[in-house]
């Protein structure tokens, strides 16, 4: 089984790269996140055209996450609440969570909060924003053991996932508190599929348009693919395919596949 996940930064804008890029990757699931469209305009056709199940949950010009799947997915479901049916239904205002189960595997997509700087009211919401998360996840996990947490998490666990040449000093998306906050995620029983395979630095799944960030290869890895142990066990590679990067008007995101 193959799962990518993909930050896309406007499905409407980047439709023709990733239909052309499923076709060219036999993946069971794609999973998307900043689709930035409402569910009603959402492209449906392109995908069902080459056979897939699209699963969407979005919101207009922002934000937004959908699951495309090669045969229908069992137990799909939109954001925390439901899940954790007595949460503020504040922490779902914002479309950041798509959730569904293949071949007995859970799929959880993610589009986490970037946070804006460090200190700021988007910040504490990030961090609060990820303490609900762990409290999902641990709700699911006693249900269902095998799970692969991916998506778009603006965070970079480690500084060997950021260029060096970057200075990450109070830079978001390197700060203590939110990798700490990761951190404490993960203890839940996730383990980073990508270093699973490769330790070394000089692989990123994000880069800045500005700057010629790309070219000078000024990345960070922040797009993730995180598994419980039965499912980690099973991993057979995972890679980023920075080719769609490399596109005329590409996404400032590249794909990351897992396979298991």
């Amino acid at each position: 089984m193959k799962i990518a996940t993909w930050n896309v930064n406007s499905i409407r804008t980047r439709l023709e790269q990733v239909i052309n890029w499923l076709g060219e990757n036999s993946v069971d699931v794609l999973c998307l996140q900043e689709t930035k469209v409402i569910d009603k305009d959402f492209p449906l056709n392109p995908f069902t055209e080459l056979g897939y199940y699209p699963y969407i949950y979005g919101q207009k010009a922002y934000n937004g996450v959908a699951l495309i799947s090669r045969q229908p997915l069992e137990d799909v479901s939109m954001g925390f609440t439901a899940v954790l049916p007595d949460l503020d239904p504040q922490w779902d205002e914002q479309k950041r969570v798509i959730s569904g189960v293949i071949d007995g595997v859970r799929i959880v997509n993610l589009y986490v909060p970037n946070g804006s700087a460090i200190g700021s009211e988007k910040y504490e919401y990030k961090l609060g924003w990820l303490k609900v998360l762990r409290e999902y996840l641990q709700t699911l996990l006693l249900s269902n053991p095998e799970i692969c947490m991916c998506g778009d998490f603006n965070i970079a666990l480690e500084d060997i996932d950021i260029n060096d040449k970057v200075k990450i000093e109070n830079h978001i998306m390197a700060s203590e508190s939110e990798r700490q906050a990761l951190r404490d995620i993960l203890s839940l029983g996730f383990a980073d599929a990508f270093r699973k395979f490769n330790n070394e630095g000089g692989n990123y799944s994000w880069w800045d348009y500005r700057t010629a960030a790309f070219k000078r290869n000024l990345g960070w890895r922040i797009d993730h693919h995180y598994l419980t142990p039965v499912v980690y066990e099973r991993a057979q590679s995972c890679i980023i395919d920075i080719e769609p990067r490399k596109l005329e008007k590409p996404s400032d995101h590249a794909p990351v596949i897992v396979e298991f």
